[in-house]
């Protein structure tokens, strides 16, 4: 993995935690959470993320 691939997975997962944090609060719902994880995974296109898409990070 170089450094740009790096960056974009940094990038996916920080915005990710942030759009799970607004459902866990109430101010989106599942569906907003699934819309966001799209758009983030067009956007950044990680290597992992692609792998982990609609799964649960403990």
């Amino acid at each position: 993995m170089d450094e740009k691939e790096f960056e974009a997975e940094k990038l996916y997962y920080i915005s990710m935690s942030i759009a799970r944090s607004m459902l866990r609060k109430g101010i989106i719902d599942e569906e907003v959470l699934a819309i966001i994880d799209t758009k983030l995974l067009e956007k950044y296109r990680p290597i992992s993320g692609t792998l982990l898409a609609g799964k649960p990070l403990l």
